[in-house]
Formats: structure tokens, sequence, C-alpha cells
């Protein structure tokens, strides 16, 4: 697992093996990325990263300047290893919250303007992602949802659903105002 780009551009990151985590992979990492920068500049943004796992898609935006990228992990050992490697890289715009993601959701009275969401591809429950960030009010105006998926899980009826890109088996369903479309 490497960072693709920003201060810390082609450092790797070696998370031990006992992680109960599947991470995106770089190729879909860095085609998320370059979806993301032709319509963000990422400094300044605040960010909100779900399943966090091993802290991959955090460190990527922590490394392009977000203004505070908050991960939510519900694994102690993904939560400690996150934390450990924000303060090993310097990353000071990394919050860490152990806790689960759909209690995060409903009590949180933060917004974002970009909330990536990796679940497990089994989890039940991922087309709750959606109708909770649009409920609870957690996306900034101009800010996307952007949920990484399985083939076989259909997010494309959700009200605010914008896109569905695919990357070799990788899906991320994209979502936004309906401003915005």
């Amino acid at each position: 697992m490497r960072i693709i780009s920003g201060s810390h551009k082609s450092r790797r990151i070696n998370p031990p093996k006992n992680l109960p985590v599947r991470p995106t992979t770089d190729l879909a990492k860095e085609s998320l990325f370059n979806i993301l920068t032709s319509y963000y500049d990422i400094e300044n943004l605040d960010i909100l990263d779900l399943f966090s796992g091993t802290g991959n898609i955090s460190f990527e935006f922590a490394s392009r300047n977000a203004n505070e990228v908050t991960a939510v992990e519900i694994n102690f050992k993904c939560a400690r290893f996150i934390k450990s490697t924000a303060i090993q890289l310097d990353f000071k715009n990394i919050r860490v919250i152990k806790r689960d993601v759909f209690d995060f959701l409903q009590k949180t009275d933060k917004t974002f303007d970009f909330i990536f969401a990796d679940p497990p591809y089994d989890l039940d429950g991922i087309e709750k992602i959606p109708q909770l960030v649009f409920c609870n009010n957690l996306l900034n105006k101009d800010g996307w949802l952007i949920v990484e998926h399985s083939k076989e899980t259909k997010l494309d009826d959700h009200p605010n659903f914008l896109q569905n890109r695919k990357y070799s088996k990788v899906n991320f369903s994209i979502f936004c105002h309906q401003s915005e479309k």
C-alpha cells in the first residue's frame, strides 16, 4: 500500500497482516483521486472516511493537505494502526474515531465536504449509508459521498445517486445533493 500523491508521495504503508481489512487497491484509489481532483481542490476540505480499515484513504487525503480527515473505524487494532501511523507520518489533520459507522452517522452533528465509505462488501445495510448521510444532512452543499462496493450491490435507486464508476472488481457509487446533479 502506498500514498500516491502529495507531501508523502510514494511513501509505503505496511499494515500488520492480521488486520481484518480489504484495502482499496492502488489502481482503484488512483482512479478515485483522479476523479476527485478534477472536481475539487482537496486542500481545505473536511473529509469523512468511513470503515477506514488501514487508513489508506485517510492517509491519501492527509498527504494532499485536506483540512481535516475524520477516520471512523470500529476495529480496535485498525484504529490503533491509523493513529500510530498518522503520528509517525506527522499527519496532524487526521482524527481517528473508534466507533460503529452507523451509530456515528446517526449521532454526529459535523458536516463534511467529502465522505468516502468502504464497508466490507458482505456487510448488511450498505444501502443505509446514503440514506443516513442525506437524512442527517452530513454532506455539505457541493460535496460528494462515494461508497465502494462489489458489483452485486446496487445503490443506483437512491434519489441522490449520481453515477457509478467501475475499476476491475471495485465499484464506486457517487452521490450528491439533488441540486448538484
